[in-house]
């Protein structure tokens, strides 16, 4: 019967091959101690038979030195299994992602490193629904010639657009704003004010009156009038940068326009100049817009012409996390009501968010740097993460301006 093996049927086997290699060992050096004492034994006999001859004294025989092999033996016994023990480490849920610099939330890293795009769209009640303007990150409000506002959305993600507009000619003052966020400035013809500019060379824009641009950028809707009916698409917005051979990435020094709070800290307003903000009124006399306050989700939802602010893509309403107030200095340039507002200095304003409005002061140095915005202790205001909307209004009529604590007190 063939022997069955074990560990310990190993481990006794071992031990009996060494005893056993041991024995043979110390047998050898017996055997190897009698020789040495027969060979000294056969010395002296032969010493005593040579009496008759002058003795000799003969040198004591050196000391047979038995050296043992020391060399360790090699282990027989089968290896043993080590269990390995393996570190888990916590997983990156953002591994691929990176902080967008117009929201400060978790987009794709490439996206995140991607130049955005700014549209000029319309904003009389004629022009109403704006279509795309929903997916904006960013929209500046500022006004225009005879009382109404005109409206700037800086677009992230703009591939996948299906309808951006209307799109509108370009005033300076906006061109200056869409510099500070490094976007490609997307208009259609501009107030003679702002053509210099335009066509420095300073500003990487698409102009809807250059005929290649409008070719591979604008399309026109039938079902509107002019000047109401150019269209862009994401398609059209990819095709256009290509076209023009723009950069499509931040550059490696971009720093971004805003602070925004970390993961799980928002910004908590607080302070001597905090005040309750569940409505917030621009002050803009045409489309008298306003913001009311949502403590569900913490939005701001948009309302103007007296209805709600809607994309026409998808019927939903307009709603921000922030809204900053930027009073600025505004002129009449001619008798064309065309304005020049100041967008380099500093100036005053509010920051509102989770129904909550501080004071600020805003500053910056000149129009190729992104405007910075700081709180009665001199310290740059944190956003909280998500949209923004600007509104830019004129410092000669902040009367015009409202922060309501309550809905009821609305006028």
């Amino acid at each position: 019967m063939e022997k069955e093996w074990s560990y310990d049927t190993v481990r006794s086997e071992s031990e009996h091959i060494r005893k056993k290699r041991s024995g043979m060992c110390a047998g050898k050096l017996k055997c190897k101690v009698m020789l040495g004492m027969l060979a000294a034994a056969g010395a002296g006999m032969l010493l005593s038979g040579c009496g008759k001859k002058k003795e000799e004294t003969l040198p004591e025989p050196e000391p047979q030195t038995v050296v043992e092999d020391t060399t360790p033996e090699e282990d027989e016994t089968p290896d043993t299994l080590i269990e390995e023990e393996t570190q888990i480490e916590e997983e990156d849920l953002h591994e691929g992602e990176a902080k967008s610099y117009l929201t400060g939330e978790w987009v794709n890293e490439k996206l995140a490193k991607r130049r955005p795009i700014s549209c000029m769209i319309g904003n009389t009640d004629s022009a109403l629904p704006q279509y795309g303007i929903g997916q904006a990150q960013i929209i500046y409000e500022a006004p225009v010639e005879g009382g109404l506002t005109r409206l700037m959305g800086i677009f992230q993600d703009y591939k996948d657009i299906q309808k951006l507009g209307s799109v509108r000619s370009s005033r300076l003052y906006y061109a200056y704003y869409s510099m500070g966020f490094d976007a490609i400035y997307l208009h259609y013809g501009q107030a003679s004010y702002a053509q210099g500019f335009l066509e420095s060379g300073q500003i990487d824009d698409l102009n809807g009156l250059d005929y290649a641009v409008d070719q591979a950028v604008i399309y026109r809707d039938s079902s509107k009038r002019a000047p109401h009916n150019a269209y862009a698409t994401g398609e059209g917005l990819v095709a256009g940068v290509k076209l023009k051979n723009y950069e499509k990435n931040y550059k490696d020094d971009f720093k971004g326009h805003y602070q925004f709070a970390p993961d799980e800290e928002p910004t908590v307003l607080s302070g001597s100049t905090c005040q309750d903000a569940a409505v917030v009124q621009p002050g803009y006399l045409i489309n008298k817009p306003y913001f009311e306050y949502n403590p569900q989700d913490g939005l701001y939802y948009r309302y103007q012409y007296g209805a709600k602010h809607v994309d026409g893509n998808d019927s939903s309403q307009l709603a921000v996390k922030n809204i900053l107030i930027q009073n600025s200095g505004v002129r009449t340039l001619d008798d064309k009501g065309y304005l020049e507002i100041a967008t380099t200095g500093e100036g005053t304003g509010w920051y509102i968010t989770d129904g909550k409005a501080i004071d600020l002061t805003w500053k910056r140095t000149d129009n190729f740097s992104p405007t910075r915005y700081y709180d009665k202790d001199g310290r740059e205001i944190v956003l909280n993460q998500g949209k923004t909307w600007v509104c830019i209004t004129d410092n000669s009529h902040l009367d015009r301006v409202h922060i309501y604590a309550d809905a009821a007190q609305m006028q």
